[in-house]
């Protein structure tokens, strides 16, 4: 369930009109919907009842905004960061350090450092040659990093190859099979505090079998490492957990979900560790774009609007479906490929489609664009950065500017030499 609905032939974002944000803001813009953030929050949480002992840690690469990061923290959620800066921004949005795990396979000296001043929760080691790093710098300190070892299972979460993460052949965490010996020579070293296992298959998943299979071997795992001595305190099961892009997609509950990980984890007396992203944010955000014109074409016509691959990637990058419907539709339908300005055959969001019919002028939205939209988005084309919005009940607050085309080459130099 979301807050963007119909009222009176119009979509709003709960009480405020789409139309009314286009018009003072303009367009493209990102519309956030504060009530489906919180519930979406709150539902996951409740998913999650049978779990004794629990962290939750909104992934901050889905929406890094501060104003949904401040939400989420008011909900009482921590953050998985993977870069220094997402981490200064969960910071910024009042979220506890002892409440951030920084995960990431490229973890730099600098980014260690500053981490480790700043007393986080826990860093998910992704190589023994990044733990002997962070052991170096951490006893160059005179501190103790916390950590846990993410291991890589070899289980095909069954989504796009550019989103699994859980495979062999991907670059995430060490592999199954080495990972006692790895945890062994890892938790020799000063200045590391080994506690647990972490594990991340992908995003998107839309079964839950492929989380059964790689918790199943986290279990026999975390017995193996407890019966060689080690004292494992935490397991970290990732997130993943996927949306319906399409009404007709039916992915696990949180409840179900919940089940699942209680069943499993029953026995492990561990705190166990989330990173939700997408089931958080997904459904929480619409891209509003306007129609500039609609081009005949060889089959269907061609809608361009003026939101583009800069500014919504997935489509480009992955295929991605995005239901698109008109802020004012009429009734009537038409079938129609829907594409961007940008100079790419790329800048496509779908091709054939039936949609609401629209016309040049036309306010349309993207759903579904909370999670992995504006995080991605670029100047290509030299086009400006999107502004985002938040709507609150009644009222919206711009949480991002628009950056114009001005701003940004303002920020380059030419050399005197030229």
């Amino acid at each position: 369930m979301d807050h963007f609905s119909l009222v009176d032939g119009q979509l709003f974002a709960e009480q405020v009109p789409l139309a009314r944000i286009a018009e003072e803001v303009g367009t493209p813009v990102y519309v956030y919907s504060r009530a489906t953030l919180e519930r979406h929050a709150d539902v996951f949480r409740e998913g999650l009842a049978g779990v004794a002992r629990k962290h939750l840690a909104f992934a901050v690469k889905s929406n890094p905004n501060l104003a949904v990061l401040k939400v989420l923290a008011g909900r009482g959620y921590g953050a998985d960061v993977v870069s220094g800066g997402e981490l200064d921004r969960a910071l910024a949005a009042g979220i506890a350090a002892q409440d951030i795990v920084f995960s990431g396979v490229g973890k730099t000296e600098a980014e260690m450092r500053h981490a480790l001043s700043l007393d986080i929760g826990q860093f998910n080691i992704e190589s023994e040659e990044e733990c002997q790093m962070l052991a170096a710098v951490a006893a160059s300190m005179g501190l103790t990093a916390r950590a846990s070892l993410r291991i890589n299972p070899d289980v095909d979460a069954g989504t796009h190859a550019k989103i699994s993460t859980g495979k062999a052949d991907n670059k995430f965490g060490v592999g199954l099979h080495v990972g006692p010996g790895i945890y062994q020579r890892l938790s020799a070293l000063p200045g590391i505090a080994l506690r647990g296992v972490a594990v991340h298959i992908g995003s998107q998943l839309l079964s839950l079998d492929p989380l059964e299979a790689a918790f199943g071997k986290i279990g026999e795992l975390v017995a193996h490492l407890r019966s060689e001595g080690h004292v494992i305190t935490h397991v970290d099961l990732g997130g993943g957990l996927g949306v319906p892009y399409q009404a007709a997609t039916e992915p696990p509950s949180p409840a179900d979900y919940g089940a699942l990980v209680a069943r499993v984890t029953r026995d492990w007396d561990a705190t166990i560790q989330f990173e939700p992203g997408r089931v958080i944010a997904g459904n929480a955000g619409v891209l509003l774009t306007r129609v500039i014109r609609v081009k005949p074409g060889i089959r269907d016509p061609f809608v361009v609007v003026d939101a583009a691959m800069n500014d919504l990637a997935r489509p480009a990058l992955y295929d991605a479906w995005h239901d698109f419907e008109a802020v004012h539709p009429d009734g009537t339908r038409m079938m129609a490929n829907i594409v961007g300005p940008v100079c790419e055959s790329g800048d496509t969001f779908a091709m054939g489609r039936d949609i609401d019919t629209v016309s040049a002028g036309d306010l349309a939205i993207f759903r579904t664009a909370g999670a992995y939209g504006a995080t991605m988005a670029s100047s290509y084309n030299s086009r400006g950065i999107v502004a985002e919005v938040l709507v609150d009940g009644d009222r919206y607050a711009v949480v991002a500017n628009r950056i114009s085309p001005a701003e940004i080459m303002a920020a380059e130099t030419v050399p005197a030499w030229l």
